[in-house]
């Protein structure tokens, strides 16, 4: 099986499509179909994303597989983006477990502008219908279409500034092997694209698209984004699909609830909460946050991530840097 048909018959995560990521590397084992997607990080760690990609009765013997693969080569495990039953899992395998955020998904049964909690969204699509916007879903990336995007990442990137860095490993791209099976969604004022969704599949237990790589033109009229995201919205749910995820937020809502009893690192959940609190860097969780719950989605989920052998200084420094915190 290829890597796409494992992750449409076993993933479970709304982010599961980040593992086809060009630079993401896939361990397999002979006898199991499954996978589990990891980056190295230095020489003496490896980044795992999500839990492993299998039917449940063989994710332990993948799990044993890949910790071994990491022992021979003197690497110790770090395993982000875990769901709530990944993260027990682990924790029962002795590793140190933590919350590290939350995603946000929306029902789109349910879906609707109407109501108090989207006042906000509806004056920002109103001011962007006032302005012109207008969005269409690209079918087809000409070299015209990928310049006029490239140029969108260049001025995007330059407004948020020179400290800014990007989670690489735990968003999408527009390229790279997976971009056939992407969609994307652009914005459009005065005849020009001001702004663009990339939406990956989600399969699973709630099937449907994720909100994945966003970019937005310095000069894009107010309410852009958000009117990509109402436009694929309807058209998603007028195709059948059940859900649409906003994705996964680091360091945000980090709740005592969601621990997972005994695993639980005090240090680490202090330092995440003083992460959580800047603002001068790309990924903003805060921002992101705001930005997701006015959507009054309908499941808020927390995500974790796990340390082999516990947390240590080096692994939580190569996590960090991974992911752009540093």
């Amino acid at each position: 099986m290829t890597a796409v048909d494992l992750l449409r018959a076993h993933a479970r995560s709304s982010s599961a499509f980040l593992a086809y990521n060009q630079d993401t590397e896939h361990f397999q084992t002979p006898g199991i179909n499954g996978l589990i997607a990891y980056r190295p990080a230095g020489r003496r760690h490896l980044v795992q994303l999500t839990g492993p990609c299998a039917a449940e009765v063989d994710q332990p013997a993948l799990t044993a597989a890949f910790r071994a693969f990491a022992a021979g080569q003197g690497r110790r495990i770090t395993a982000v983006q875990l769901l709530k039953e990944e993260a027990a899992a682990c924790a029962e395998l002795g590793y140190a477990v933590n919350q590290l955020g939350a995603s946000f998904s929306i029902d789109l049964a349910q879906f609707t502008l109407r109501g108090g909690k989207l006042a906000e969204t509806r004056n920002r699509l109103s001011q962007a219908r006032r302005a012109g916007v207008q969005v269409a879903e690209e079918s087809t990336m000409d070299t015209e279409l990928a310049l006029t995007l490239a140029a969108i990442d260049q001025e995007w990137l330059r407004a948020k500034g020179r400290a800014v860095k990007q989670l690489g490993f735990m968003v999408g791209e527009r390229g790279g092997r997976g971009a056939a099976h992407r969609r994307l969604f652009v914005a459009r004022a005065a005849e020009r694209i001001v702004a663009y969704i990339s939406f990956s599949p989600v399969y699973g237990p709630r099937p449907g698209w994720l909100y994945d790589l966003t970019r937005r033109h310095p000069a894009a009229p107010t309410g852009a984004i958000e009117s990509i995201i109402a436009h694929a919205a309807e058209v998603f749910r007028g195709e059948g699909a059940d859900w649409l995820h906003l994705g996964f937020t680091p360091f945000v809502q980090l709740h005592p609830e969601h621990r997972i009893p005994g695993a639980h690192n005090r240090i680490l959940d202090g330092v995440m909460r003083r992460i959580a609190g800047r603002e001068r860097w790309l990924y903003s969780a805060r921002t992101q946050e705001r930005f997701k719950t006015k959507w009054a989605p309908h499941l808020i989920e927390p995500e974790y991530l796990a340390f082999e052998h516990g947390l240590s200084l080096g692994a939580g420094y190569r996590l960090l840097r991974l992911i752009g915190a540093l």
